[in-house]
């Protein structure tokens, strides 16, 4: 019976709120030694084009916009052309900061977008149905984000490497993407950080400084980010390990 319900629940629903899927990728990759991390090959296969292909087997996503560098739009675009995406798909130019490019592709999206899901470029390892879930959680709080619980002990440190403080653990945790919100509300925070030279790391924190609660859910530790070389071995190792599940 248990099985049999859980099915129900997660039925495609006939209608939902349009949702945008922003996908920012016009970074300029210092961490990885100024190789653009977004166009590194996987296993054969590009971040971003692993990236573009999960987000598109999300059911509750109605269209992508991917936010690129000037120069790489024609690359970008052919790269959407090859994954062979059944989801509309746009590519518009970037800005100088993730903030002014995820603003830039939320400017650009359908008309009838009620809610935007931001997810990093090179997150190339999200599962569609986690994808969902956190939509599906937006839906509910009109702000929500996936996270997991910090498992190293973090200290704060002054800028001679002093400890000033260590923080209770249980209440840390690491944000992930996508990170839903509603349409206007993530433009009206990134517009009010933008007009007020504020540095944000992302645009969960963009809708907090407005005052306005955002809501964590379950993240999945696979959906690891490629910002070293390091994280390019790892990711390889999880793509073999489900290979294998499959």
């Amino acid at each position: 019976m248990g099985g049999f319900w859980n099915k129900i629940k997660n039925v495609h629903p006939a209608a939902h709120p349009f949702c945008t899927a922003i996908v920012p990728a016009a970074g300029n990759s210092r961490r990885m030694g100024g190789e653009n991390k977004q166009f590194l090959e996987l296993k054969g296969v590009p971040v971003l084009m692993r990236t573009l292909q999960a987000v598109d087997q999300a059911q509750l996503v109605d269209e992508i916009i991917v936010a690129a560098q000037q120069e790489m739009l024609e690359t970008v675009a052919e790269l959407c052309h090859f994954a062979a995406l059944h989801k509309p798909v746009r590519v518009v130019v970037g800005g100088a900061t993730r903030t002014e490019s995820v603003l830039a592709a939320a400017l650009e999206s359908d008309k009838r977008t009620a809610f935007l899901a931001v997810h990093d470029g090179a997150r190339p390892l999200v599962r569609p149905e986690d994808f969902d879930a956190v939509i599906r959680y937006a839906f509910r709080t009109n702000a929500a984000a996936p996270a997991v619980p910090v498992t190293d002990t973090v200290k704060i440190a002054n800028g001679e490497g002093l400890v000033t403080s260590t923080p209770d653990r249980s209440t840390l945790f690491a944000v992930q993407t996508p990170q839903v919100f509603q349409a206007d509300l993530l433009k009206a925070a990134l517009q009010a950080a933008l007009d007020e030279d504020a540095v944000i790391t992302d645009d969960c924190s963009a809708v907090e400084r407005l005052g306005k609660q955002v809501y964590l859910t379950d993240g999945n530790r696979e959906n690891i980010k490629i910002t070293t070389p390091m994280d390019v071995v790892l990711a390889e190792s999880i793509i073999t390990m489900r290979e294998k599940e499959e």
